[in-house]
């Protein structure tokens, strides 16, 4: 077969070829335990051959010794001749004495054959499968990453098609909705949040695009080189071998050596690259690469494939620009050591194969496998690094420079606070959020790209409040219910509510100016009885024990504390807000109708009611639960017994008519199966002395955090803040 001058390769002749090149490496790599068995069974017959041999000479020494004498010298010598032969008995012990060196030498040879050849052939044949098979789990492996690439392609466009499909509906109901103003601001917000998944799509495709380039120019093509190197290092150590047995052929058989260096001279012909031409002159195939991923616009958001770059898209695309830009130098770094590594292993097994270094080769090639392997792995996160900057730079330039990034950390938190961004509460007992180790800025693991590179710098413990509480009231404003009707029907009445939830309630908590144990109009307790109140700020960190005296009035409107009576009455409430059922057990029920309490809320925040034939549960801070009656008997109006509300002066209480102005419940319901709460109720009124304390109403309803730890102070939270308050003050509420 003629020479070529540049041998072609599996890599850049077969592309997408691996399996069928797999099985064709595999089968070469079976074919060498045949030719182990060949040498195996030679190695038996040389032995036996030995054995034979050996029988012979042993035979007709013991004839020759019988006739040693008379041959020698006759029946009846004279002389005995002692150890004395003649000539011919010497020439034939000579042939004797060569038939075993013959027959030793065969031994020698089989012994050989296995030791040197059949053995060597098994080790190489099992490392060989080996690698082969680790070639395999990589391909595979490679060919996962690429379709798992196309997946989350596939998972970013169906995510667009979703946040396009919102679009769509916000921008619907802006023409129908009666809340034009809350309908615009929903319809702006999710617009935003599609703008960004869009960005977040295209980049998907350039990354997938650009890992599609990478895996059928260089990661399979590696692969494929690598399974052709393993080919040819076998067809290299079975020649090695195969000039083994051959030497030891002609060791033993000098008259054979002709034949025996014809085979030698036929073993050096057989030259590693042959067999690759053979196969891939066969297996040469039309192949085309696939076309690379565009952009597909949402069937019902119709767009084009720009990114978007207002505002709120920027500081997305900057914390992405920033993220990438972070990683992209070490990455690089990286992806040269490990390039200059492989390129030492490469160089030692060239001089392992030249006979200038004596190493283990099949050692020396593991190693350099497993180095490609870590190669790829730190390429693949410095390609997606690139990619992502010169998409985001390409198209908004280097928004990073003057950007005041926040140094946030990955945080649980222990009590419950809310994102500064979104205003909505962080819950979670693992890792939820992100908290910056500099000013305090906190907001959800979703909500991190979103937050704008503002950070003040490092802050005191002053400070922090401070800005902690300016970003509150900012996201608070994002939260807050639109506080009058459209401009539209600005003519129309307005029907407000003062208080709609000022802590945790769930409904069963009493303003200050409602009394605690009857209907309006029942007398207060005489001022004398009050409590007093503590003179003088409270210390920060010290804490004095406050004893409150007996309460002046007993809280009725716990459950289990109405007035038993021979029928117990059913306990009513209102609706503060529509609530729609979104789980098992739930219920929904439109805003302002009168329902029936079956079950009050246990401290997990959710009440058990029925509206119509229908029970369910709902929020609790979505409902108002009116007061118990004082008895079944009493014939009064429930409307007139019953106590000013601390949630509304409007609806049915006032008897205004005309349409009422739709409020918007609390951003965050309570999660199902979420840690039992446990609640406190203010015995007392009580004023706070410092910043580090709560003003309470009497009846007024909180969720406890701390208990008294022994120093008379009890920390509980109302709205999202913890603070302290007279451990005397309050009871458990059941």
């Amino acid at each position: 077969m003629a020479e070529v001058d540049v041998a072609p390769t599996f890599g850049s002749e077969l592309k997408d070829g691996f399996k069928p090149a797999s099985a064709w490496v595999a089968n070469g790599i079976t074919w060498l335990d045949d030719i182990q068995s060949f040498y195996r069974e030679r190695s038996a017959i040389e032995k036996e051959h030995s054995a034979k041999l050996n029988a012979l000479a042993k035979k007709y020494f013991e004839k020759k010794n019988k006739k040693s004498t008379s041959v020698s010298v006759g029946d009846t010598p004279a002389m005995t001749p002692g150890s004395l032969e003649n000539a011919s008995l010497t020439i034939w012990t000579t042939h004797l004495t060569t038939l075993e060196s013959i027959a030793s030498e065969h031994e020698k040879y089989a012994n050989d054959l296995v030791q040197k050849v059949a053995e060597p052939l098994k080790h190489y044949s099992g490392r060989f499968e080996e690698l082969r098979k680790r070639h395999v789990e990589y391909a595979a492996k490679l060919e996962a990453e690429r379709d798992a690439s196309y997946a989350d392609l596939r998972k970013a466009k169906t995510k667009y098609d979703a946040a396009c499909q919102e679009v769509e509906s916000k921008r619907k109901k802006t023409e129908s909705s009666f809340d034009k103003t809350k309908a615009q601001s929903q319809y702006q917000q999710q617009l935003h949040d599609m703008n960004n998944v869009k960005n977040t799509y295209l980049i998907a495709i350039n990354v997938t695009n650009k890992q599609k380039e990478k895996y059928y120019h260089e990661y399979v093509p590696e692969v494929l080189d690598s399974l052709q190197d393993l080919s040819e290092f076998r067809t290299i150590k079975l020649n090695s071998l195969w000039s083994t047995a051959a030497s030891l052929e002609m060791t033993m058989l000098q008259q054979s050596n002709t034949l025996v260096d014809h085979l030698a001279q036929e073993v050096t012909r057989n030259q590693p690259h042959l067999d690759s031409m053979m196969y891939i002159r066969h297996n040469m195939g039309s192949w085309q690469e696939p076309a690379d991923k565009i952009f597909e616009p949402s069937p019902v958001w119709h767009d084009d494939d720009l990114m978007v770059t207002d505002e709120a898209a920027k500081v997305f695309l900057r914390n992405v620009l920033n993220k990438s830009k972070g990683q992209l130098g070490e990455l690089r770094r990286e992806v040269d050591k490990k390039k200059r590594e492989i390129e030492g292993i490469k160089r030692t097994k060239q001089r392992i194969r030249e006979g200038t270094e004596n190493k283990d080769e099949v050692l020396v090639v593991s190693q350099l496998f497993t180095m490609q392997e870590e190669l790829h792995q730190v390429d693949c996160k410095r390609l997606t690094a690139e990619v992502e900057t010169s998409t985001i730079t390409t198209t908004v330039g280097d928004v990073t420079l003057g950007a005041k990034n926040h140094n946030f950390k990955s945080q649980t938190f222990k009590i419950p606070t809310n994102c500064d961004l979104c205003g909505e509460r962080i819950w979670g007992l693992s890792a939820k959020g992100f908290d910056c180790r500099d000013c305090g800025y906190t907001c959800h693991n979703k909500c991190e790209m979103k937050v704008p590179a503002e950070c003040p710098g490092e802050l005191s413990k002053e400070e922090r409040k401070k800005y902690k509480a300016e970003r509150q009231a900012a996201a608070g404003a994002l939260l807050k219910p639109p506080t009058g009707p459209p401009e539209h029907v600005a003519e129309l009445p307005v029907l407000s509510r003062s208080n709609t939830m000022n802590s945790l309630s769930s409904g069963y908590a009493a303003s200050a100016n409602r009394s605690i144990s009857g209907p309006v109009g029942s007398p207060r307790s005489p001022p004398e009885e009050a409590p007093p109140e503590p003179s003088g700020p409270r210390p920060p960190v010290k804490k004095s024990r406050l004893v409150a005296p007996p309460p002046t009035a007993y809280i009725s409107e716990l459950p289990g504390s109405s007035v038993p009576t021979n029928k117990t009455p059913e306990r009513k409430g209102k609706m503060l807000y529509a609530f729609e059922a979104s789980g098992d057990g739930e219920i929904s029920v439109p805003g302002g109708r009168e329902v029936v309490v079956l079950e009050p809320d246990d401290g997990m925040g959710w009440v058990k009611v029925r509206a119509g034939y229908k029970e369910g549960i709902v929020p609790a801070t979505y409902l108002e639960v009116f007061p118990e009656p004082i008895a079944p008997q009493d014939t009064g109006s429930s409307l007139n017994n019953r106590p000013a509300s601390t949630y509304s002066n409007s609806g049915s209480s006032i008897g205004t008519a005309g349409p009422t102005v739709k409020k918007k419940g609390p951003a965050v319901a309570p999660r199902r199966g979420a840690k039992k709460l446990k609640y406190v109720v203010a015995l007392y009124a009580y004023t706070a002395q410092s910043d580090v304390e709560h003003s309470m109403s009497e009846g007024e309803r909180f969720v406890l955090i701390k208990e008294d730890p022994g120093d008379g102070w009890a920390e509980v939270e109302k709205g999202g803040v913890t603070k302290s308050v007279p451990a005397s003050y309050v009871q458990v509420a059941n």
